[in-house]
């Protein structure tokens, strides 16, 4: 708290350009956030226990799987469809 305190009274305080107010403000980003809870875990250290990996890894294994699903299903439906037109052509 007393880091974002300081931070914030420096901002204000501080007549900088906004590239140094962003500069000021890049700790707290780093720091990641409240550390209420259980602590959060790469995805291969508990593959398993989803609620426990770190947001980031959550986010793009969770994408890269609606990904394949979507893609998965297009190659799936289209190649039904060309099948049927390669047989109603001959």
């Amino acid at each position: 708290m007393a880091v974002r305190e300081a931070a914030s009274s420096i901002s204000r305080l501080s007549a900088a350009a906004p590239a140094a107010r962003l500069i000021l403000h890049l700790p707290l980003i780093a720091g990641g956030g409240d550390h209420h809870g259980p602590p959060k875990v790469n995805f291969w250290e508990d593959p398993l226990s989803p609620s426990k990996w770190k947001e980031g890894h959550f986010v793009l294994i969770s994408l890269t799987g609606w990904g394949l699903i979507i893609y998965g299903g297009f190659k799936l439906f289209s190649e039904n469809k060309e099948k049927e037109g390669e047989k109603s052509g001959h």
